[in-house]
């Protein structure tokens, strides 16, 4: 028996994540279930894919990833989909999400049938979760496919001084978490000195934690997963610094 997560924008208040397991209990009583989160913001892509991203390598290779977010697909005609990706299988809404999870370019990619359902996170696409955790294949679930609805990310801007950035989600606590690796900041920097310019405040050192320097002064470090993020320690960066989804970060590296 597989494993299944649940990844959804329902939300803790309502009934809704309940009525998902109580069908999930009813079609597959004995299967391993982890729910990432259900506090995805509405219909919100970006955060959607950061949360996934961030750890769906970290679930055994054969996963079934059940994504509820924007569920009906983008468009006026509803659609759904599976994509195979790094050996995960990933469920999900025609939105554009699964363009963006799989660098547009799944290992595999077929689309469910159309359904008539007021809740197709729990009646389409739930049962196809079920049905791969079981060890149903791909193919007998819909016939494949090449094209999905396409999202781009924003993309970085590498000069040979500077990297160009962007916030890509606010997490929890506030922190800023931007689309510039790791692997992006070594490639141009050259180990050189480095300002990173967000909004009105520059940070010229790196940290590796949050708590690294005084209460209240700002902090820049790598995450878990090599992106560079922006904090104040113990306080809320995005409200502190006026920086939300999408604001501009640079990372300028000294002239030799």
């Amino acid at each position: 028996m597989g494993l299944i997560t649940l990844l959804t924008d329902f939300g803790y208040r309502d009934h809704y994540v309940a009525a998902l397991k109580a069908r999930l209990l009813h079609l597959a009583p004995t299967t391993l279930v982890v729910d990432i989160s259900h506090g995805i913001e509405p219909f919100n892509i970006p955060h959607a894919v950061h949360v996934l991203q961030a750890v769906f390598r970290d679930f055994p290779t054969g996963t079934v990833h059940l994504i509820g977010v924007a569920d009906h697909g983008a468009g006026p005609e509803p659609g759904w989909q599976i994509a195979l990706f790094e050996g995960h299988y990933f469920v999900a809404g025609d939105n554009g999400i699964l363009a963006l999870l799989c660098a547009g370019a799944p290992e595999q990619l077929v689309a469910l049938p159309a359904a008539v359902s007021s809740s197709p996170t729990r009646d389409v696409l739930l049962p196809a979760a079920v049905a791969l955790a079981q060890g149903t294949e791909m193919a007998s679930l819909g016939p494949e496919v090449i094209d999905f609805h396409r999202l781009n990310n924003r993309q970085l801007r590498l000069q040979d001084h500077r990297i160009t950035g962007h916030v890509a989600h606010v997490d929890h606590y506030g922190n800023l978490i931007t689309n510039i690796s790791r692997t992006a900041v070594e490639a141009v920097g050259h180990g050189r000195s480095l300002a990173v310019h967000f909004g009105r405040d520059v940070v010229r050192e790196l940290h590796l934690h949050f708590s690294a320097v005084a209460p209240g002064e700002a902090v820049v470090i790598f995450n878990s997963q090599d992106y560079l993020c922006l904090g104040i320690c113990q306080g809320n960066a995005s409200e502190l610094l006026g920086l939300h989804f999408d604001s501009q970060v640079d990372v300028r590296f000294a002239a030799e």
